[in-house]
This record gives C-alpha cells, structure tokens and sequence, in this order.
C-alpha cells in the first residue's frame, strides 16, 4: 500500500499488507464516508509484528545502543514529525473528526514532545550507588524490559501513541503498536518516518486491526511480549489485565474516567468558567481527564451557569477540516450512538439548559442540570460533549460528590483560597488534580488513575520503572573485610 490515502503495517522495516490481503476502510465522520484503505491484520499479522519486535531486541542494534545514540535518532523522529506536521494532523482529524487546528497545532507539538522528552529523560537518568558496610558495593541499572505492545485510543491518536512509544523506545524495547481501528493511517505515518529517521527495522512495529479474536487479541496473548501498555475503555483493560496474567506481562492501564470540577465561590470566574468550557469540550469532549462532573458552589451558581452557558453557545460547530472549527463530529457512528442515548435520557433525568443532537453524527456542546448524583448521567462515563451542571453547599459536600464515583482519573477545583486549594486537592481520590487550570502537564510527573480508572501509573521515572527491568549489583570489593555473624543491618544474608 503506497498511495496517499492507503496505509499498510509496517512490520520488519517494510509496510506491508496483510498476509490474507484482508482491508477495511476508515471513515471520514464528518462526510460519513470512506477516505482511506487500511490493512485489516489477523493474529498472523500481529504474530509477524512480534516475531520481528522480538529479532530486533534479540539480535539487533537497538536495545545496544548508547543512550545518545538512540536519542539522536529519537530527535531526527521529532524533527520529521514537526515538519510533517500537517500530513499528520490532516490523518487524525480524517479519522475521527478531531479539529485541524489541535490535532496539527497541538497534537503534532506535543507528540513530537514525547520523543524529545523521553530521548533526554533516559540520557539524563540516574541510578544508585548504595555504600554498603563490610566490604561490599550495591549499584542499579535500568536494562530494557524487551518487546512492548502498545495499544492506543481513537482519541488522541497521535499524542497517545507517542506517549507509550517514546518511552518504550528511549529505554531500548521494541515496540509493536496497534492503533485503533477507527484511527489507523497516522500510526503508519510515524512508522515511516521513524525509518527515515534512521530507526533500525524492527524497532518500531505498527500493525491494523481490531480487539477481540485479532490482532488486539494476539498482542496481549502473546508471551513473546514483554510488556503491555493499554489506553482506553475500562472493561477492555480488565480483558487485557486477565489475558497478561496468564504469562505475567506487567501491565500499565489508563482507562475511563468520569471527572469531577469544583467551582468554589471565591473562585475567578472568569478563569473557571473559560478552563471549565475546555474541560469538557475539547475533543469534543472525548476525553477520559474531561470535567463532565461540575459541581459550583450554590452562592456563585447562577452567575457561573449563566456565564458557562452563553460561552458554550459562542462555540463554532462545523467541519473539523475549517480552521475557525472548534466542534466537529463525534469520531465514528458507533459512538455517537452510544451518546445519543445519554441525550436520550435527560428528559427522565434532568433538564438540558443548552445543546442536543445536530446533524450527522454531531453532538453539540451540552449542559444538563436538576439532575441527582446517582443519575446515569452522573454516573457513567459519556465520553462526549454532556456536562452536567450541580450546586454543592459546603467543602465537604463538594469533596463527597466528586468522589462519589468508581474512576479515579482526574480531577480539578477553582478557588483563591491557598488552604482550600491544598486541603481539598489531598481529599479528592483522583491521580491529577489541577488547580485553577486543566489538561496542564509536566511529563515527569505520575499519569494514571485509581479504581476504574486503571493500574499504574506512566511519565518520567514512572516509564522507567514500567519500561525497564531494574536491576540491583552487588560487589564484593575488599575480601579481607568479612562481616561478622550477626550480619550489620546494612548487610543482609539470605
């Protein structure tokens, strides 16, 4: 496949198509039509993608590099990814109807962030030196884990695959990434340019295909593989966790979330209510950190909704191809299905004060009040454009309500008061909370939620701890000096 609008796996340094020759296509969900041919792989073809992962950790260059050599070619890859910047975003945006201007502006940046990041995080790491009494020495390293199978979401396509990608690759693994299948074609696009950048082949795999009984499949059943780091829905992640249990592949889960915001009353306004408004519906709100939960303190309500409300109605909804675009379509019929039926509940539910259903598969930007905590609509995790809207009365009635939930992903809180801010991001049960912003990161920090939300936790030294297989050495370096029996606390016999 090597027309613009067909994209193979890539596998062994080559793309290629499927063994059987099996294809299916992606379709653009604004025009709700076929816009590329994708190889359609099979557990054969996820099997090849390992088989060559596992040659190139076994036998080839990579894993033996130094660290400034690796991230060398990590930093070309960034390079190519910059300048390629509006194939990609124009890929990602056709797949799923992500506006142009995020997925070329900023998720391309971002994305070709990650490398450069991990490329110079795993150059600049530290071990350590352990002294040790009675003549000894203890030392760790960090040597790579071996191959890593990486299965991305549809809705960061890029950026998510590059956030389990490069960290992977700056360690020295292997990788075989399956994209999902509603955004296939910019996984193949970072697979050829990584070649191009002076990848050796086998380094980094991208094959197509979907979950149960395919290529999914046959990644996490696999026991060549060495780890799995999976993004998406909370029920796959646990199918996953069970099938890596069987060969004992350590897993990383970042799964669904259901985030709650608090607006306090001594809050800005202004602030909260423009952080809020992106909260929730950037991507068009198909996203696991997204505030669907918004709780205001009562005094501040009705100022705070009025303002929220007339913002969300500023927003343009169009084609996500249009530079002036902020809304565009939900990513494909299935799931803009799913979030009709949520639509579909308000009336027996609450009271929808702005949005609803517009035409093909738009959803516009939603609020929902007069709702009750236990709702579905409270509940569940839409992963769409639908906030609902709730007054809390008292701290600790805000801090019950936000974690009143099973997920654990994220969370965020406005307030001027520096106490509050302290007090209640320690009480909320989440693994980020922002203060006064949203969707702010420092890639050294830990990523990853709690409950439902999933297992582990990526970024920084946290990618390490995953990527790698740390390692203790001992040494004896003076013989003469033999400890004593009982052995010296900082001396341990086995």
């Amino acid at each position: 496949m090597t027309s613009e609008s067909s994209f193979g796996h890539v596998i062994g340094g080559e793309e290629v198509d499927s063994l059987d020759g099996a294809t299916f296509d992606s379709i653009d969900p604004w025009l709700r039509e076929p816009w590329a041919e994708i190889a359609l792989g099979g557990k054969a073809d996820a099997d090849r993608a390992i088989a060559a992962a596992r040659k190139a950790f076994d036998e080839g260059p990579w894993p033996r590099m130094g660290f400034t050599a690796r991230g060398a070619i990590l930093h070309r890859l960034a390079d190519l990814m910059e300048e390629h910047a509006a194939e990609l975003g124009m890929a990602d945006t056709r797949d799923m109807g992500k506006p142009i201007t995020q997925a070329r502006d900023n998720d391309v940046s971002r994305s070709a962030l990650n490398f450069r990041f991990f490329a110079d995080h795993a150059r600049l790491s530290t071990g350590e030196v352990l002294p040790m009494d009675a003549g000894h020495h203890t030392y760790t390293r960090f040597d790579p884990a071996g191959v890593v199978a990486a299965i991305a979401p549809w809705n960061f396509p890029l950026m998510l695959e590059t956030w389990k990608v490069a960290p992977a690759l700056a360690w020295g693994n292997t990788v075989v990434l399956k994209p999902a299948e509603d955004t296939p074609a910019s996984a193949t696009i970072l697979a050829r340019l990584a070649l191009e950048a002076g990848m050796p082949a086998g380094v980094l795999n991208v094959v197509h295909g979907y979950g149960p009984n395919s290529a999914g499949q046959a990644l996490t059943d696999n026991p060549a593989v060495d780890r799995i780091t999976f993004t998406g829905e909370s029920g796959t992640g646990k199918i996953i966790a069970r099938a890596a249990s069987a060969h004992l592949a350590p897993v990383s889960l970042e799964l669904g979330g259901k985030g709650a915001n608090l607006v306090f009353a001594d809050a800005d306004l202004d602030n909260a209510v423009d952080w809020s408004i992106r909260a929730i519906y950037t991507n068009t709100g198909q996203v696991c950190l997204a505030g669907s939960r918004l709780f205001v303190q009562r005094p501040v309500y009705d100022e705070f909704l009025s303002r929220f409300v007339a913002a969300t109605e500023a927003m343009v909804i169009g084609d996500p191809k249009e530079e002036t675009t902020q809304i565009g379509p939900l990513a494909s019929e299935e799931h803009y299905r799913k979030v009709k039926s949520y639509i579909d509940l308000v009336p027996s539910e609450g009271k929808m004060v702005t949005g609803g259903l517009g035409e093909g598969w738009v959803v516009k930007p939603t609020a929902v009040v007069d709702i009750a905590p236990d709702a579905r609509l409270c509940r569940e995790e839409i992963f769409g454009p639908v906030v609902v809207v709730v007054p809390f009365d008292t701290e600790k009635e805000a801090v019950g309500l936000a974690n009143n939930t099973p997920y654990g992903l994220s969370a965020m809180l406005f307030t001027d008061n520096l106490h509050r801010a302290h007090r209640v991001a320690a009480a909320l049960k989440a693994g980020t909370v922002w203060v006064n912003c949203f969707f702010i990161r420092d890639l050294r920090a830990p990523f990853g939620g709690m409950g439902d939300s999933g297992v582990g936790r990526e970024g920084g030294n946290f990618s390490r701890e995953f990527f790698t297989e740390p390692k203790a050495i001992v040494m004896q370096i003076d013989r003469e000096c033999q400890s004593p029996q009982p052995a010296p606390t900082s001396v341990v016999a086995f």
